[in-house]
């Protein structure tokens, strides 16, 4: 239940995370989320939108595994392994803080995931 619950916050952030690239990028809300100034925004637009859409398929991955319920055990532990990765590049890459936003969670979802075998 647990690892239910940590996968489907996992799909909410990234749900969040594809709004915020696709939709609000360039406006005051997704500047401030991002830290970005407004040229700047309006030069990645494009950018961002492609990243919201590898986001998208990874919230999509995790929901269908959840949907196939125990059938989709092994999509749920792939896609937030993906998570996880994609998390810990962005940290490494980008801003420390998509460790904790996007790395951590993913991690104790599949951990939850792993001892509920």
């Amino acid at each position: 239940m647990i690892a239910l619950i940590l996968t489907a916050l996992v799909i909410a952030i990234h749900i969040y995370i594809v709004i915020l690239e696709m939709a609000l990028w360039t406006t005051p809300t997704g500047r401030r989320a991002f830290g970005l100034a407004e040229d700047f925004a309006r030069q990645t637009k494009t950018l961002a939108a492609n990243q919201g859409l590898y986001n998208g398929f990874l919230a999509a991955g995790l929901a269908y595994g959840l949907w196939r319920g125990t059938d989709g055990r092994e999509f749920v532990i792939f896609f937030l392994g993906c998570v996880i990765i994609a998390g810990l590049f962005g940290a490494a890459t980008a801003s420390r803080k998509i460790l904790f936003i996007q790395a951590l969670p993913a991690a104790a979802a599949l951990t939850a995931f792993l001892l509920n075998k």
